[in-house]
């Protein structure tokens, strides 16, 4: 359902500024609120699962979702709109943080990352379906439609979460709550995505700025501090002492910035330089989610037989080539060659995820994987968010120098000094890619449980 929700809502954007008469920026804020929540939330819920049970923080959070939705869908003003996505994200964060710990947990030890490969299947078919099902129900229905279909796919959820919780795994004992470093890592993690991401500063006023860029190394030394500190802290620290675990983290987070990249660019190359269709593009872009829905499941089953550290690897060599394509455009390159972009990142992603995966949450002992699976969507949306602005501040400074103007703004009114600081961009995120081979190699083959749990000792 993560998905669907996030690729339905994208599409009615411009529809919803205008049934709400807001701007851009407005209507921009009720994204920036919705990953604000979710990402800022993560860690915390995912580790409070742990504490007193996956399952009852899994259905609660689909009743959130559900009546975020049904509100976002009354909504009468952007304001509202804001609001209520705030509360559909708070939902969102109680569910994406448990929910992969949650198939592991239902699945042998010996098929982690097949689970994983299923998952991360069912997320790209919601990704693959979202825009084709928000269109046609603003062109039929209306917008506000948008969030009511969430709802009853969210109330079942939630009732077949409650109707099956006495299948979950329960908590061996309650562990005390660290409120003050759960309120510490919330605004941490807030504060981090404040200094990484530019389409948010750009959304505040100015006189924000130099307090965000404080608050953020603040934050960490205090929450550093307190997480050593606690019995039971919110992050156990420790958990980085486990090989497999944080060398899988620095990996997706590498592959998240690089994957970023293509994410922002390609669409401009596309429809601006090759003068594609939109209608024709989005037929394109089908071919990165067809592949990773239909080779995730495979990957994960590989893995599991011969270890995560191969296919993990396969994955990232394929994103370099998908990279390296990146730099071979031209102006008047055949539509073919971005077309293989994509499809080539589409292969890397299904070969990449399943194994990396269920490495991360695989390797640290059942009572944290919340937490891990919660450290699986706070390292890809990081990663992302970092790579965006990355890839903005590349583009920025590249630009000027192909075109001989320093005052020059991206665009592509010059469509060869856009596509020579693309090549340029491509170029140095090649080079990125290809050192998350280092993390990969060196996570280890396969899972020693009594090793990793000795690690936390």
């Amino acid at each position: 359902m993560s998905g669907l929700a996030s690729r339905i809502f994208s599409i009615s954007l411009p529809t919803v500024a205008n049934a709400l008469d807001t701007d851009l920026a407005g209507v921009s804020w009720a994204l920036i609120s919705f990953s604000l929540t979710s990402l800022g939330l993560a860690l915390v819920f995912g580790r409070l699962g742990d504490i007193y049970g996956r399952g009852r923080l899994y259905g609660i959070g689909f009743a959130i979702f559900a009546l975020g939705s049904l509100l976002c869908g009354l909504s009468q003003n952007i304001l509202q709109l804001i609001l209520f996505r705030t509360l559909q994200g708070i939902g969102a964060a109680m569910t994406q943080s448990v929910s992969r710990a949650l198939a592991a947990e239902a699945m042998p030890e010996n098929q982690q990352s097949k689970v994983q490969g299923l998952m991360t299947t069912a997320f790209h078919t919601g990704f693959l379906l979202g825009p084709t099902i928000g269109g046609l129900i603003i062109d039929y229905i209306q917008w506000r439609a948008v969030f009511f279909v969430l709802v009853p796919i969210a109330v079942v959820g939630s009732a077949l979460a409650f109707w099956q919780m006495k299948t979950f795994s329960r908590p061996a004992k309650k562990q005390p709550i660290d409120y003050l470093g759960a309120f510490l890592l919330i605004t941490l993690t807030i504060s981090l995505i404040l200094v990484l991401d530019q389409r948010i500063r750009l959304a505040l006023p100015h006189a924000f700025t130099i307090p965000i860029y404080l608050a953020f190394p603040t934050l960490l030394f205090a929450f550093l501090m307190r997480e050593l500190k606690f019995p039971s802290p919110i992050v156990n620290l420790s958990l980085f002492k486990i090989r497999m675990f944080t060398f899988s983290s620095i990996t997706l987070l590498i592959v998240s910035f690089t994957h970023s990249m293509a994410g922002l660019l390609i669409p401009f190359y596309l429809q601006e330089v090759l003068f594609i269709s939109p209608t024709f593009m989005g037929i394109l872009y089908l071919s990165a989610p067809i592949f990773t829905v239909s080779l995730a499941p495979i990957s994960g089953h590989v893995a599991d037989r011969i270890g995560p550290r191969i296919p993990a690897t396969a994955g990232i060599i394929i994103m370099m080539i998908s990279v390296f394509i990146g730099v071979l455009l031209r102006p008047d390159s055949h539509w073919i060659v971005p077309a293989a972009m994509l499809a080539f990142t589409g292969i890397s992603s299904g070969i990449f995820n399943a194994p990396n995966h269920g490495a991360m949450i695989g390797s640290v002992p059942n009572q944290y994987r919340g937490f891990a699976n919660a450290a699986i969507n706070v390292c890809f949306n990081l990663g992302h968010i970092v790579g965006l602005s990355f890839t903005t501040l590349l583009m920025t400074l590249t630009y000027p120098i192909n075109t001989g103007q320093k005052a020059a703004r991206v665009t592509t009114d010059n469509p060869v000094a856009f596509v020579s600081s693309l090549n340029a961009t491509f170029f140095v995120g090649f080079i990125i890619a290809s050192t998350a081979l280092i993390p990969s190699l060196m996570r280890g083959q396969k899972r020693v449980v009594e090793r990793e749990e000795k690690a936390l000792t």
